[in-house]
């Protein structure tokens, strides 16, 4: 007579198998990801203009005009803080910068408000690359973790995806915490050395839409170690 498997271990084997045929993997969180933020695709061909104002303490506000042209390949950047407005124009053949509107600007001022190309282009790659999340998940030089995570961040749990990147593009380490349900971007951080809990997490809150696209409204930036306040970015259409 054959042995028979108890029913009930029967049941538990079929429900294991059923939940690892649901486990999703951290390319399949992603896309959906994508697909809830950018569902026409429209991010690679972008061309609009938007503002970001940024709100910190102690500090005057800053508040950031943005234009991008992806198929041609230009970004504009106005930056209006205090009493001075200075503009950023980055091409392929290089960059054009103003001070209150003139091209010629002390070097006292160049180097308190760091008039140079390199800043031109830091910002450029800063603000394409937040506001582009998470399709710049999918960008070359992107190592994506295959595992997907499940942490319980500020009293919710969330689907977490881990990335690294290759030597040149950069050396910090992200998560990105994506509601299990719609699979909303609500959170992400980085560190540049986990081990000692340095770098920051930023708190998303809002949908702005920008050319179909779903950006958050605003980004609340905090201090890993000590969950110190650093600032808010609050994202406007123009």
């Amino acid at each position: 007579m054959k042995k028979q498997i108890p029913f009930l271990l029967f049941l538990v084997f079929i429900q294991f198998q059923s939940l690892q045929a649901q486990q999703e993997t951290a390319q399949q969180v992603l896309e959906k990801a994508i697909a809830y933020h950018d569902p026409n695709g429209n991010w690679g061909g972008l061309k609009t203009t938007f503002k970001v104002t940024m709100t910190t303490p102690e500090r005057p506000e800053r508040v950031s005009t943005i234009q991008v042209d992806f198929p041609k390949q230009v970004f504009n950047l106005t930056v209006k803080q205090a009493e001075n407005t200075s503009h950023f124009k980055i091409t392929n053949d290089g960059c054009d910068i103003t001070l209150n509107g003139s091209a010629e600007f002390s070097e006292e001022d160049k180097e308190k408000m760091r008039l140079t190309c390199e800043r031109g282009n830091f910002m450029k790659d800063y603000y394409t690359y937040l506001y582009g999340l998470p399709m710049k998940l999918n960008d070359p030089g992107t190592q994506l973790n295959p595992k997907v995570q499940k942490k319980t961040f500020k009293g919710k749990e969330y689907l977490v995806l881990n990335v690294t990147y290759d030597a040149e593009v950069g050396t910090d380490e992200w998560y990105f915490y994506f509601d299990p349900s719609t699979y909303a971007m609500e959170v992400y951080q980085f560190y540049h050395d986990e081990s000692k809990n340095d770098g920051e997490y930023i708190l998303l809150e809002g949908i702005e839409e920008i050319n179909g696209i779903k950006m958050p409204k605003t980004r609340a930036w905090y201090v890993n170690k000590d969950n110190k306040y650093l600032g808010t970015d609050t994202l406007d259409k123009i």
